[in-house]
């Protein structure tokens, strides 16, 4: 089949690979002109993806941010789409909208406020002292580092981050959230769909959004997950689940995710992910064991409504180099930029992200210094943690650095997840 990947920020070039790989005939479009390198040699590129859309059987759009209407605008169209609708899109990118739609079908949620105005945000704080998190909404939330978790029981850390933002980011961040923060065990549960109903089975995984083990430093976005499939439990059927309808309602095709907090007595949603997550959608392909080709066009046509994974659990770890998670053209240039990523044995379980193929060497390319997703599986997590750390002892890369304890949560998570029955098939 003929694919088409539309990306805004070149974050789908290994999946499109993996679709190259099986035999399929694959293009590849990226909006950003600073990440047009990206993937380059690995695909082919294109530079107008409107001109390609009759020559594809199967079109993939990577991300939020208005690729809902564009998917579609051609679905209505006829085409075979992977991709949301403005209103998913909506659902991740305004994060009040998503919290409302996630009460208006009976799942509760996290008490918060929405934002426009910082001095709003620090009289509301200094009259209602608490913990909050302050989420920054629309395309300022792709900032990882602009999130921020209060510690302090009189809020006293969010007004001091809340005066620093008013200064530095106004500009950058015309709405945001404050967020009630609530402990419990951080998990989040998705699962494909194919435009009328979830697609079995589905996913539970663990983000690891810290800078340095621990879970100390800042917010990065993913520095690691760790996952597995199962058929359906009480934490899908009581959030993701009650929402079929109204996806369906919406025609929605791909991946939707929806990260929680979870406690012996409540499942707090945080947040939506409605498109494929990065480095997610590079872990789940090392458990999926239908040939991805196939998945994406059965998703599209609507004709597919379970796959083959894997039993087990796969892990992910992100290896990046400076100035990662900061932005500094300067040390990316000096550090970083056209680096060979050397391998001393197989690149199995290795995903690209910010990387070019020039004369069958992997070279870093792009300005994140976001590089590579490398991973393991295994019937137990130190299995799967075992071959993910072993294959990273097979890069050479000059100023890499990465975590050393993805997967280590589930030590302790799955102990609390199994005794509150979250995880029992239905």
């Amino acid at each position: 089949m003929k694919f088409l990947f539309v990306s805004y920020d070149a974050l789908i070039g290994d999946l499109a690979w993996d679709i190259l790989k099986e035999g399929h005939d694959v293009k590849y479009f990226i909006e950003n002109p600073a990440d047009k390198d990206i993937g380059a040699g690995f695909v082919p590129m294109v530079d107008d993806w409107k001109a390609e859309v009759d020559w594809a059987d199967v079109i993939v759009f990577d991300d939020v941010l208005g690729m809902g209407t564009e998917a579609k605008k051609l679905r209505e169209a006829g085409k075979h789409v992977v991709g949301g609708t403005p209103y998913t899109d909506k659902l991740e990118d305004d994060r009040s909208f998503g919290q409302e739609e996630l009460k208006k079908h009976g799942i509760h949620i996290i008490p918060y406020k929405h934002f426009e105005s910082f001095d709003d945000a620090i009289t509301f704080v200094r009259e209602n002292r608490a913990r909050y998190v302050i989420k920054p909404s629309g395309e300022a939330q792709n900032m990882k580092g602009l999130l921020f978790i209060g510690e302090e029981e009189d809020g006293s850390d969010v007004l001091q981050v809340l005066e620093d933002y008013q200064q530095a980011w106004s500009s950058k961040i015309p709405s945001f959230q404050l967020q009630r923060r609530v402990e419990g065990v951080e998990v989040a549960v998705g699962a494909f769909f194919n435009g009328k109903q979830f697609v079995y089975p589905i996913n539970i995984n663990f983000e690891h959004k810290k800078l340095f083990p621990g879970d100390l430093g800042p917010s990065t976005g993913e520095m690691g997950t760790a996952m597995f499939w199962t058929g359906p439990n009480r934490l899908f059927n009581q959030t993701l689940k009650k929402l079929e309808n109204k996806l369906a309602e919406e025609g929605y095709v791909g991946y939707i995710d929806l990260n929680c907090i979870v406690s012996g007595s409540s499942i707090y949603p945080l947040e939506f992910t409605a498109r494929f997550g990065y480095p997610t959608i590079f872990i789940q392909s090392e458990g999926i064991q239908t040939p991805m080709g196939d998945l994406l066009y059965g998703l599209a046509s609507g004709t597919r409504s379970t796959f083959k994974a894997r039993t087990g659990f796969q892990i992910g770890v992100r290896i990046v180099v400076p100035p990662f998670p900061f932005s500094d053209p300067e040390t990316f240039n000096v550090k970083s930029k056209d680096t060979i990523i050397h391998f001393r044995k197989s690149k199995e379980g290795v995903h690209f992200e910010d990387v070019k193929l020039i004369n069958d060497e992997w070279v870093i390319t792009g300005h994140s210094g976001v590089i590579l997703v490398v991973c393991g599986v295994g019937q137990t997590m130190k299995q799967a943690q075992r071959q993910a750390y072993s294959r990273i002892r097979n890069l050479i890369i000059p100023h890499m650095y990465y975590r050393v304890d993805i997967g280590d949560r589930w030590l302790e998570d799955s102990d609390k997840l199994h005794s509150w029955g979250y995880l029992r098939e239905s």
